[in-house]
C-alpha cells in the first residue's frame, strides 16, 4: 500500500480563503447562518461540492473557529459533509478530539441545513454545545438526499445531553441554495 493509500485528505477548497473573513466577529445567529449559507452557495457556484456549508464558532465571543463545505464528490469521501469537515478542522485548530475541554470556551456548530444522521451523531461526539440549522430535513429530502434515520427523539437525546438546538434559521435563504443546486443538476451522491 502506498503512502497516498494510507492517508485521508480532507480540507476546504482554496476559494474559502477569499470568501471567509476570519477576523470578523459574528454576534448574531443571522450573521453566523449567513456565513454557512454563503459557503454553501459558493460551493455550488464554483462546482466544488454539494449545497451545504457549516461553521464552528466560540459561542460567547462569536469568534469563527473553522468552516466546512460539502466535499463528498470533490474528495471522493462519503463522510466529508460540511458539518464533519467544520468539526474536524475545529478540533485540529484547538488541538483536541473534543471541543468540550474545560479550558476551552463552549462552541457551536452552524449548518445551512439540518444535519444528516451521521452529522447529527458527530454533534454529540464533537463536544459542541449548540446546533444552529437553516433548511430542514424535508428540504434536503425534496432533492432526494437520503438524510438517514433521524427522529424527534434524536434531537431530544442531544438536548438531554446539554446540546442546545435552534432550527429553521434563515430557512428560506438556505432552501434557495438547495434549489440552485437542483437547477444546476448537481449530483445526488447518496441516493
Amino acid at each position: 500500500m502506498s503512502d497516498a493509500e494510507r492517508a485521508v485528505v480532507a480540507g476546504c477548497p482554496d476559494w474559502v480563503e477569499q470568501v471567509v473573513d476570519w477576523g470578523a466577529t459574528y454576534e448574531t445567529d443571522h450573521q453566523k447562518m449567513r456565513l454557512a449559507i454563503e459557503l454553501a452557495r459558493q460551493n455550488v457556484l464554483r462546482g466544488t461540492g454539494g449545497p451545504f456549508g457549516a461553521a464552528v464558532f466560540e459561542m460567547a465571543s462569536g469568534t469563527l473557529v473553522s468552516v466546512g463545505v460539502n466535499s463528498v464528490v470533490r474528495l471522493k469521501n462519503s463522510t466529508l459533509h460540511a458539518e464533519m469537515l467544520a468539526i474536524m478542522l475545529a478540533q485540529q485548530r484547538v488541538g483536541s478530539y473534543t471541543l468540550l475541554r474545560s479550558e476551552l470556551p463552549p462552541h457551536e456548530l452552524v449548518s445551512s441545513c439540518d444535519p444528516c444522521a451521521m452529522c447529527l451523531g458527530a454533534v454529540l461526539w464533537s463536544g459542541v454545545r449548540r446546533l444552529l440549522a437553516g433548511a430542514d430535513r424535508a428540504d434536503a429530502c425534496a432533492l432526494d438526499f437520503d438524510e438517514g434515520p433521524i427522529f424527534p427523539e434524536s434531537y431530544a437525546y442531544l438536548s438531554a445531553r446539554g446540546v442546545a438546538i435552534t432550527r429553521g434559521a434563515l430557512r428560506d435563504e438556505a432552501v434557495a441554495i438547495l434549489e440552485l443546486y437542483r437547477r444546476q443538476g448537481g449530483p445526488i451522491y447518496n441516493a
